[in-house]
């Protein structure tokens, strides 16, 4: 993933302003900023939900985007969902989908309403639907969100194996939280980022 020069604006307020990065393949990053930063609207415009003003951003390869609101119907069972983004993907079969939840400890719940589930088992389903499609690249809004320490650990586990593997994860987070996991940390400050590195696989610009 390549972004060069992205700024974006609400009205007169300048959110970003003049984002630049690279992110390789087998890279687990992050990014960090207070609320209000414009982490969410970063990532939005990185995932094509949102158009910057001026600046490019360029994918190669399959993407996945979890967002920190959690787009489910409550209504539908997790299996419905499942089946449902199966259909959309084109994918043969849920393979990828049953691991992820294997490792999330969520298999259980396959035929329980969304809403019904805890606000932690619907974030697992969340990122269940944003990785089955086993994506390239995948991007994180907090993903975290609700989970209990041991679905925290396992997350990790999980984005560790996805790097290792070759994909480029990047997570979003108004703390730093386990920092010495990351390839790359970067902070959002004042509409710019601030880079740290902490391997050498990705660079940033």
């Amino acid at each position: 993933m390549d972004v060069t020069d992205v700024h974006h604006s609400y009205r007169q307020h300048a959110v970003l302003r003049g984002i630049d990065l690279r992110l390789r393949p087998g890279t687990l990053a992050g990014i960090v900023g207070e609320n209000g930063a414009g982490k969410s609207t970063l990532l939005k415009i990185l995932a094509g939900e949102l158009r910057p003003d001026r600046g490019s951003v360029r994918h190669s390869g399959r993407f996945g985007y979890c967002p920190q609101s959690v787009v489910l119907d409550d209504s539908f069972t997790v299996r419905q969902h499942l089946d449902l983004f199966k259909s959309a993907f084109g994918l043969a079969n849920l393979r990828r989908a049953e691991e992820v939840m294997e490792t999330l400890a969520f298999t259980e719940y396959l035929d329980q309403r969304a809403g019904l589930l805890s606000g932690g088992s619907r974030q697992k389903l969340n990122l269940t639907l944003a990785l089955m499609h086993d994506p390239d690249v995948l991007l994180l809004d907090e993903p975290y969100q609700g989970f209990d320490w041991e679905t925290y650990l396992r997350f990790w586990e999980l984005a560790e194996r996805l790097r290792d593997a070759g994909h480029s994860v990047l997570v979003i987070s108004h703390l730093a939280y386990d920092i010495d996991r990351l390839d790359l940390l970067w902070r959002l400050e004042n509409g710019r980022l601030e880079r740290q590195e902490r391997r050498t696989e990705a660079v940033a610009v």
